[in-house]
């Protein structure tokens, strides 16, 4: 299987529903930062990837046909050379919505994973 789509869009810019859209479409599987979540190798696959250019692309990619959002989002350049016939799909969003949003629901994370509440100095929604 080979990646056919690449989003280079930034997370909250619509890339769950482009992925969910790919997917019903018939695109295939949709790596998403969803994934990274639900693959236990998925964290030092990307890590690997980061430190060792040009990534283990088969690999980090097995089953999937189309890739949105992060990580991947931050390598769409490698990816398009190393899969030069996929299309790549750029989500935008307004700057200053997006950072909005960005802030809102990395808050919550941020407190899910240190157990402790966002630095006063990060504003809070």
């Amino acid at each position: 299987m080979t990646i056919t789509v690449i989003g280079a869009g930034f997370g909250r810019t619509g890339t769950l529903s482009l992925k969910l859209a790919l997917e019903r479409l018939g695109v295939g599987r949709c790596y998403h930062m969803l994934e990274v979540f639900q693959i236990p190798a998925a964290p030092d696959q990307w890590r690997a990837a980061a430190e060792t250019p040009p990534g283990s692309w088969e690999a980090i990619f097995e089953g999937f046909s189309a890739t949105v959002d992060w990580p991947g989002a931050t390598f769409y350049r490698q990816l398009a050379d190393h899969y030069p016939k996929a299309k790549v799909i750029l989500t935008q969003r307004d700057p200053d919505a997006w950072f909005k949003s960005t802030r809102r629901r990395s808050s919550p994370m941020i407190w899910a994973a240190t157990r402790r509440r966002p630095s006063a100095a990060w504003p809070r929604p």
